[in-house]
């Protein structure tokens, strides 16, 4: 595969990551009280905190994949977050019947983003990244 092709397609890749997290993060910032609510509906606690480190997580490592400049290491971070957030907010194995098959697929979805961002880290950004043009090295 010629490297450009190889490039494009690592940025279309975060693109498409970033598709997911920046927007969420974002929101729950003008949702904030309704964040608040849900973290505190599964029985999570300090949901105000765990609110605040989300947008802080969702935003930043949603910037960092956007420009490639830390992207290895936001990568493992959101990685992290949506492996705590996928046990804890799609748990399908412990709702009701009728829920079961939304959070079963919100479940496994999460887990195919989990691997995208593994990749990620492990490849890094690609040179169509401000974190390749500044290190002259993929980051």
């Amino acid at each position: 595969m010629n490297n450009a092709f190889q490039n494009g397609l690592t940025f279309l890749g975060r693109l498409a990551i970033v598709a997911l997290f920046l927007p969420a993060g974002l929101s729950k910032i003008s949702g904030f009280e309704g964040t608040v609510g849900y973290i505190n509906s599964v029985g999570l606690p300090l949901a105000a905190l765990g609110a605040v480190i989300a947008i802080i997580v969702e935003i930043g490592g949603g910037l960092a994949l956007l420009t490639g400049l830390f992207a290895r290491q936001a990568a493992l971070v959101l990685a992290l977050f949506t492996a705590v957030a996928t046990f804890a907010f799609h748990a399908y194995w412990a709702v009701p019947a009728e829920q079961v098959f939304m959070q079963q697929l919100l479940f496994y979805k999460n887990l195919a983003v989990i691997g995208g961002l593994l990749i990620l880290a492990a490849q890094g950004p690609g040179d169509w990244s401000i974190g390749r043009q500044r290190s002259g090295a993929s980051v």
